[in-house]
């Protein structure tokens, strides 16, 4: 255990949406401190999305990464010499960054050219609900609601 918490890091918010949330996307996505790299491959999936879409592309992000977000999760506990996976709430920063880790990652295994083409792919497919990501949310829900008899356990 440590002995006290962390002081939170002020990220500041990115350029062109003045949003901080952004930034802490780009931040995940980001590989061996390219982050002006990283910055233009999101900034190039969002001018695909809006040429693709015809909508506001942050918009759609938004919307992607709220149906990415899950809202409880599973954790492994050990009781009386058994493992039963219990289900939890999560918080809300976890949600945030969990639903963000799960957009990059899958789009990162996505066929197709370049990582801006496959970031903008996937993200579309978020916010209509489809996709690896929002599968993955929708397997970890299915698999808290099936262990929901061993909630007792929590700690």
């Amino acid at each position: 255990m440590r002995k006290r918490k962390p002081k939170i890091r002020i990220v500041a918010p990115d350029p062109r949406y003045q949003d901080t949330l952004v930034t802490q996307f780009v931040n995940n996505m980001m590989m061996q401190g390219k982050k002006s790299l990283s910055f233009k491959i999101f900034y190039d999936a969002m001018d695909i999305i809006k040429e693709r879409t015809k909508e506001d592309e942050h918009g759609v992000w938004k919307k992607a990464l709220n149906n990415a977000m899950p809202q409880v999760e599973v954790r492994s506990r050990r009781v009386g010499g058994s493992t039963f996976q219990i289900p939890t709430e999560i918080r809300a920063k976890r949600k945030i960054s969990i639903g963000m880790k799960w957009l990059i990652s899958f789009a990162r295994k996505r066929s197709g050219k370049g990582f801006a083409e496959k970031l903008a792919a996937e993200l579309i497919a978020a916010s209509k609900g489809e996709g690896a990501a929002v599968k993955r949310k929708e397997d970890t829900h299915k698999m808290a609601e099936s262990n929901r008899a061993f909630a007792h356990f929590r700690i």
